[in-house]
């Protein structure tokens, strides 16, 4: 073919024709050859090759001219960078494109349209020759322009496109990253135009980009063209697969979050002008509201997808960042790009920097947290590059949205923090590219934080990262987890707040003892299940309106239950998996249920709630059965759907043996039968009764938990929510003690494990050694108590025959 030389279209092209093409259009090459058998969408289309970049310099006289320049450039605080770049730029700009070189792809772009005579659109993307390798990304240094139309159309972006090669934050890089300025040449893609402006776009990492967790896909997606995502112009919609999953064909799609999706990109409608040019291709718009409270792609796009990445990953042999687009007009999905992922090659997998925050104070903003720190300083407000001057080292960088312009600013910020953007945007990954925390996406930090205010930014609480006003004390600890030594008595993890999953599932322990789903019902789904089971009964018409609210988007209202409650513990279960994770039945008092949404009027009123109302006594109860079922769904969409089957069931407050019964024939009638799928049901054990019946509940239940709190609460006769005689609780009492010992006897006696959850083993190294010379099978620690828990234990170990024989049934 006549253009061979200058073009090869991505039916041409391999991952071995980066030289020529560039990391960019070498990928799209490789994925439209080789993975469209297997169901993967490319866009078609063509690139410039490297011959045509160096043509247009040779014709035009420019190696010499632009090698001379940028050896005029301060490589050490790039002072003239700005002076630099522009005339490089000029140079390139006022140059002629060659003949041989415009014919070529004119005669492309013609032959692209005729293939596809309802795609005359094409978007028209940079990509350097050096770009997308594993070790280094040029991603966002060059220039791309979307919704470009006609031949000299695109010839006019395309020469764009040489020209960003010389973008001061293109220069900048290569000098940062060791790249010889004419060494790198530029290609340039030209792709058929996916709708999505009609429809979605977003972003795919095949790693949580936060904490390099491998068994999860991060996809983020936003209405109208990917460039909002890709920019960090919207609070994206974000979504959690899990690969085992994926691979064996259950439900892969474990949990998702709602953003708020603020911006829309769509193609401008301007007429074109005589040369088929607009003056704006592309226009951002106000999303609305109704867009806004829906997610992007359905469940199943979002597991096609996944599929796809999945795919892609395993092709390429390493962590993806891959771009997605979903077509208005035949509703099909597309990759339109894909390259390495480079953020998680620096991260060190056997060390953590904890901060914990011993101070609070008014809270002056929230947004998605990137990073895990803690830092106080200056809030510095900068409203664009031109001003990056004004911030000063370790002061706070406040803005609106950050781009690659801002490179050099973000260098000297000792946190960032955006109003707009998510995890895949701009700030977000040069947070972590500069060891840096952020919080994105605040909405309003900007107006909300004064310019020279000393605050505290907080990264180190789970998934929200929090703007505090003024200093705030914190403490740090440095661990290297290839020195902590491992107990042979398994330590568990007491675990709440399901965004704080990714972080913990890194410390050093076994898995989950104690999930505790009061806190997602409380803090997540906020509504008393029996006022979404019975909502036509309800008669709080305030409560009524809110969860009318809450549930709007859900098929029915016990399904917004269901959904909320298997999406967090099923986020957990992966993120730990294949470690146990024990999860507990709702165990909430009658007061603190009332104070759901709509519970009062389900909820009787005790003088005693602590021993009322509560645990398993309710689950068969006519007042809470049908809530119950809600619990049992969602636990059996974990393991059943999603394939989690690493989740354990764990009853509370068992009073009886025929309880226990009771509430375990109700649990199979609900869909969880115990055995099946290797379903075990535990008790906890920490009623008196559970102890001196222990050989009774053994055959009813797979396991025990000690709950140290209600046991002494019980053995000793204090309500342990009394300040009055509060001097008197102590787990270490001889009638509580005494318990212990007995219920783990009874338990190893029937080939049981049993553990214990509670705060008393790492605050007391006794307490740990009484424990592991019963023969305890596991002990669950808050994570701030792990580490002191896990020396307890080894101590424990060494000082005396610890007999943990029983490790083998547990395991």
């Amino acid at each position: 073919m006549a253009h061979a030389a200058f073009t090869l279209f991505f039916r041409e092209l391999t991952n071995d024709k980066v030289a020529q093409v560039g990391g960019k259009n070498a990928s799209l090459g490789e994925m439209f050859n080789k993975l469209s058998d297997q169901g993967i969408r490319v866009p078609d289309g063509f690139a410039t090759t490297a011959a045509a970049y160096w043509l247009l310099l040779d014709e035009n006289g420019l190696r010499a001219p632009l090698t001379e320049l940028l050896e005029t450039l301060d490589t050490n605080d790039f002072s003239n960078l700005p002076d630099v770049g522009a005339r490089a730029r000029s140079l390139v700009h006022g140059a002629v494109m060659p003949m041989a070189v415009a014919a070529t792809i004119r005669a492309a772009y013609r032959e692209l349209t005729a293939q596809h005579p309802d795609r005359a659109e094409v978007a028209v993307r940079s990509s350097a020759t050096a770009e997308d390798l594993p070790t280094a990304s040029f991603a966002g240094q060059h220039d791309s322009f979307l919704n470009i139309e006609g031949e000299q159309g695109v010839l006019d972006a395309c020469h764009r496109c040489f020209e960003s090669l010389f973008n001061d934050r293109a220069i900048k890089y290569r000098v940062t990253n060791g790249f010889d300025h004419m060494q790198v040449a530029l290609s340039v893609g030209v792709q058929t135009m996916v709708h999505s402006d009609l429809a979605s776009a977003g972003v795919a990492f095949t790693i949580e980009p936060e904490t390099g967790h491998e068994h999860f896909i991060y996809l983020t997606g936003s209405w109208g063209l990917g460039e909002n995502v890709v920019q960090g112009a919207v609070n994206p919609d974000e979504f959690y697969l899990f690969k085992p999953s994926l691979r064996d064909g259950h439900r892969a799609l474990v949990t998702k979050k709602l953003g708020d999706k603020a911006k829309a990109m769509r193609y401008a409608e301007p007429p074109a002008d005589a040369h088929g040019q607009r003056a704006d291709t592309i226009v951002n718009t106000d999303t609305p509201a109704a867009q806004r409270e829906v997610f992007v792609l359905t469940d199943a796009e979002v597991e096609q997808l996944g599929r796809w990445c999945l795919v892609i990953e395993e092709h390429y042999g390493m962590p993806m960042d891959i771009e997605w687009a979903k077509d208005g007009l035949n509703n099909q999905l597309y990759i339109v790009q894909a390259r390495p992922e480079t953020i998680s090659q620096n991260r060190q997998a056997l060390r953590l920097h904890e901060y914990h925050r011993t101070e609070t104070g008014p809270v002056l903003a929230t947004g998605k947290a990137v990073g895990s720190q803690i830092v106080s300083g200056v809030a510095r407000i900068i409203d664009s590059p031109a001003d990056g001057h004004r911030l000063q080292p370790s002061e706070i960088l406040v803005t609106d949205i950050t781009s690659p312009d801002w490179n050099a600013v973000l260098q000297n910020a000792a946190v960032i923090v955006t109003n707009r953007g998510g995890r895949t945007s701009h700030a977000a990954i040069v947070a972590r590219e500069l060891g840096l925390s952020a919080v994105v996406g605040t909405l309003n930090a900007t107006t909300k934080i004064k310019d020279g205010q000393v605050i505290t930014v907080s990264c180190a609480e789970g998934d929200e990262g929090q703007v505090f006003d003024g200093q705030l004390a914190w403490t740090e600890t440095d661990l290297d987890l290839a020195q902590v030594v491992r107990p042979a008595t398994k330590a568990l993890l007491i675990l709440a707040d399901p965004d704080r999953a990714l972080q913990l599932a890194r410390y050093p322990s076994q898995g989950v003892g104690l999930m505790r789903m009061e806190f997602v019902i409380n803090n997540t789904i906020r509504v008393h299940p029996m006022a979404l089971v019975e909502f036509d009964k309800l008669t709080d018409e305030a409560a009524r309106a809110e969860i009318e609210q809450l549930t709007a988007h859900y098929p029915s209202k016990p399904e917004y239950f269901v959904e909320k409650l298997a999406q967090a513990i099923g986020f957990v279960a992966a993120t730990f998996f294949p470690r146990e994770v024990i999860v507990r039945m709702s165990d909430f008092k009658t007061n603190e249920y009332a104070d759901l949404l709509g519970g009062r009027q389900f909820e009787p009123h005790e003088e005693n709630p602590m021993l009322g109302f509560r645990g398993a006594s309710r689950y068969y109860s006519p007042q809470y059965r049908e809530g119950f079922r809600l619990e049992c769904a969602a636990l059996r969409r974990v393991r059943h759907d999603m394939g989690l089957t690493n989740v354990k069931a764990m009853v509370p407050f068992c009073r009886t043996v025929a309880e226990g019964r009771q509430v375990v024939a109700l649990m199979e009638a609900f869909g969880l039968k115990q055995g099946e799928e290797g379903l075990e049901i535990y008790v906890m054990a920490e009623i008196p009764s559970n102890v001196i019946l222990a050989k009774e509940f053994a055959e009813v239940f797979d396991g025990f938990s000690i709950g140290s709190n209600d046991l002494t609460q019980l053995a000793l006769g204090i309500d342990r929510d009394s300040a009055i005689i509060s001097h008197l609780f102590d787990e270490r009492n001889e009638a509580v003690t005494q318990l212990m010992a007995q219920v783990i006897g009874a338990a190893r006696a029937s080939g049981r494990p049993i553990g214990l959850c509670g705060q008393a083993p790492s605050d007391y190294p006794e307490f740990a050694r009484f424990l592991v010379e019963q023969g305890i099978n596991s002990i669950s620690f808050a994570p701030d108590a792990l580490l002191q828990g896990l020396a307890n234990m080894v101590a424990a170990e060494a000082a005396g025959p610890a007999a943990p024989t029983a490790q083998a049934a547990v395991d």
